[in-house]
């Protein structure tokens, strides 16, 4: 075992020991970036190239600052994102929200789908859907200019940012003052706010302590946001177009009935992620 490794060992224990979800991936993933190597590579690093940062990185994952706010980057789908403080970090679980979505679209069979993501954050939902749908022209929409800052660079960097625009708005009132796009949209998606204000002693730190607040929590019973959303994605999605919101898995069953019949809903249901926890909703606008 080569010096950087053996530290990796003792940084993965003081990680567990700070209650760090994943300590022996942070812990080489931290030594992989100070060392500019892959995790695949730690063993190749000469004890003399030792970088004495990486005990400074691992203080501050041990702090619970998330290891992306170190990293200064994130991994979404077949991305790579700059993120940082200020933006909303995209987790894995929403990957999932993303391959249902991408699949409904292809099901649709349209030449040039029309989409919308309400709550960009770092813009990884827009550009992961330009990416895996190459016809598709992608709105995003985005109220935190922080967060603004890092959607702008991450589209200025994909090879796909002719067919992604940036809106800077509230996404309850995404397009209110420009009604040519109503009912033209073949998909709605969101990755919103949805923590009640009551829990935020339970949120973990690296959310509840780095993430913007307006990310994160949304009323009362967490819900505010998502109820504004169906309003907006009942005017923007043609007869058949689809919704896909992700929530958190204590909303399984709720989320479902806010797109309800009477609002003018069809096919409203709840879908699991890998973790078998109901984690998204979707709906279809219905046929006139």
């Amino acid at each position: 075992m080569n010096l950087l490794l053996a530290e990796v060992a003792q940084a993965t224990q003081r990680l567990a020991a700070a209650g760090v979800p994943s300590p022996r991936f942070d812990a080489e993933e931290l030594a992989a970036h100070i060392h500019n190597v892959k995790r695949s590579q730690l063993h190749t690093v000469p004890d003399a190239d030792f970088d004495a940062r990486y005990w400074e990185a691992i203080s501050r994952r041990e702090a619970r600052e998330p290891l992306q706010h170190i990293t200064g980057r994130a991994f979404f789908r077949y991305l790579e994102l700059e993120v940082g403080p200020g933006v909303f970090v995209p987790r894995p679980e929403t990957e999932t929200v993303v391959e249902w979505a991408i699949d409904a679209v292809r099901d649709m069979d349209v030449a040039e789908p029309l989409v919308v993501d309400l709550c960009t954050g770092s813009g990884a939902i827009a550009l992961a859907l330009a990416q895996e749908l190459p016809r598709s022209q992608v709105h995003a929409f985005e109220l935190d200019e922080g967060a603004m800052r890092y959607t702008r660079r991450n589209i200025a960097a994909s090879s796909d940012r002719a067919r992604v625009t940036l809106h800077a708005g509230d996404a309850t009132r995404a397009f209110e003052d420009d009604r040519s796009w109503d009912g033209r949209f073949d998909l709605v998606i969101s990755n919103p706010p949805y923590i009640p204000l009551t829990e935020w002693e339970y949120v973990a730190p690296e959310a509840r302590d780095h993430d913007p607040q307006m990310s994160l929590f949304s009323g009362e019973d967490g819900l505010d946001t998502i109820r504004g959303i169906e309003r907006v994605a009942a005017r923007l999605l043609r007869p058949g177009g689809a919704v896909v919101i992700e929530h958190a898995d204590t909303q399984g069953g709720q989320v479902p009935w806010i797109f309800n019949e009477e609002g003018g809903w069809t096919d409203a249901a709840d879908h699991r992620d890998l973790n078998n926890r109901p984690r998204f909703t979707t709906a279809r606008k219905a046929s006139l």
